[in-house]
């Protein structure tokens, strides 16, 4: 598989992160072109397949940007304001558009984890 994926795991609660939503963009300098909103199902990955895939998967620098503090929020989770973890922005570079690029993000209301899984 070639594209674009994530996968969103709430670690406080042991569960994938239902409901989360992730803004991707593409990182031109310092300019950010938003290219979708997405959220996360049942289980804590996003639905239709890959976020890009295609002739959208590009190379070049990208960032999704997670929207944690809402998602803990709306599960009753109580938080500081303002939030420790609010939004929670990750950049990164593709390179090879015939390889598949994974980003999970490992959350709790207090830390967060990524990597570039397979």
């Amino acid at each position: 598989m070639t594209g674009l994926t994530t996968h969103v795991l709430d670690t406080a609660s042991g569960k994938p992160a239902e409901g989360l939503s992730i803004d991707l963009y593409r990182l031109n300098g310092e300019t950010r072109e938003k290219l979708k909103t997405v959220v996360t199902n049942s289980d804590g990955r996003v639905d239709g397949g890959p976020i890009l895939i295609g002739e959208t998967f590009l190379a070049g620098e990208y960032e999704l940007v997670f929207h944690a503090g809402a998602y803990l929020r709306a599960r009753g989770v109580a938080l500081d304001e303002p939030a420790f973890l609010d939004v929670i922005p990750i950049r990164f570079g593709i390179s090879d558009t015939t390889a598949h690029y994974h980003v999970p993000l490992l959350l709790s209301p207090y830390g967060y984890s990524t990597y570039r899984g397979s």
